[in-house]
């Protein structure tokens, strides 16, 4: 995409070994970079570990042995709400608004921890800005919003803890191909604004479209990482990973 990233990351996970139970590790050594300004996003074969990985980076799954990085700071073995305070927000698979409740409340629960009530405006005022649907659906009732705008109103209450990276877990799924082309628009607005973005989607092309670096998982590990526009080009990855030869 010719944009100029950071070199040193903002987000690393080190050498991550982590499981489930008894079963065989997951992740098996897997090292991830995230710079600051950049889209990273992971792709491969179900099964690979990808939503794992987002997982770990939370704080929701503990992982073994390695380490994660954030702004130069160790933060491994923290849980989800200190994984939130330190900057890291997680925007989960599948839908999670409240339906009952308005865009509005939904919107402002991404900011129930934070005590200054006119950093909460000031915020809820940026990602109006910043996601036109959700400005102009304020007062509706989420559940009367399409697939795609939901997920809107999930990126910005994400947005209201003013992250340093944002984990997003499969926005597309469930979506149509135009809802799906807005929300990929939208992911990219969020790194513009300042939010580096770490992805994983099944659609891989798509967001390979979209993104700076790719990563392709396999088995636990990263097989190939770099710019994702190469790894689009690239025919035995394209043949391999990603649903075919490019027509």
């Amino acid at each position: 995409m010719g944009r100029t990233l950071a070199s040193v990351p903002l987000l690393e996970l080190r050498g991550i070994e982590v499981g489930y139970g008894r079963a065989a590790p997951v992740l098996r050594g897997l090292t991830v970079q995230v710079p600051a300004g950049a889209i990273v996003c992971l792709v491969g074969p179900n099964g690979a570990g990808k939503s794992t990985v987002l997982k770990v980076a939370s704080g929701l799954l503990r992982p073994q042995s390695g380490q994660i990085i954030l702004d130069g700071q160790d933060v491994t073995g923290q849980g989800p709400q200190q994984m939130l305070a330190c900057g890291l927000a997680h925007v989960l698979q599948g839908h999670s608004v409240f339906r009952e409740m308005t865009v509005a409340e939904n919107v402002l629960l991404g900011g129930y921890t934070i005590k200054d009530k006119a950093v909460v405006t000031e915020r809820a005022e940026r990602v109006r800005k910043l996601f036109p649907v959700v400005d102009e659906r304020w007062n509706a009732l989420a559940g009367l919003l399409s697939g795609g705008q939901q997920k809107q109103v999930e990126f910005a209450r994400s947005l209201m803890v003013n992250p340093k990276v944002v984990l997003l877990d499969e926005p597309s799924m469930g979506l149509d191909p135009k809802s799906t082309n807005t929300v990929f628009e939208q992911v990219v607005r969020m790194r513009d604004a300042g939010t580096a973005v770490l992805l994983v989607e099944q659609n891989a092309r798509r967001a390979l479209q979209t993104a700076d670096i790719g990563c392709v998982l396999d088995l636990g590990r990263v097989h190939i990482s770099g710019p994702a526009s190469d790894l689009l080009d690239n025919p035995l990855l394209g043949e391999l990973y990603l649903g075919g030869r490019p027509a």
